[in-house]
């Protein structure tokens, strides 16, 4: 479904916590854009960053892949062929 994205990235002190800096491209692969809230999870041993609204985003992206689909049948049959 996605692509695996990996990178070293150093934590930068901030007042008195630590802050990761997110790169763009990484920015761009989740569709985050400023100000949005992300779910921040561990199981002790890993980080895990998740848009807050990945599944009200699934959904759509579905809806949306199932119209075109729909709309488009005959073609992609033709193209399948």
């Amino acid at each position: 479904m996605g692509r695996a994205t990996a990178m070293r990235k150093k934590l930068v002190k901030h007042g008195n916590s630590r802050a990761l800096v997110i790169d763009k491209a990484i920015l761009e692969l989740l569709n985050l854009g400023d100000d949005e809230e992300v779910i921040v999870s561990t199981d002790g041993h890993s980080l895990t960053v998740t848009p807050a609204d990945a599944g009200a985003r699934r959904e759509r992206l579905l809806a949306i892949s199932e119209r075109l689909m729909d709309e488009n049948d005959d073609l992609l049959r033709r193209l399948a062929q």
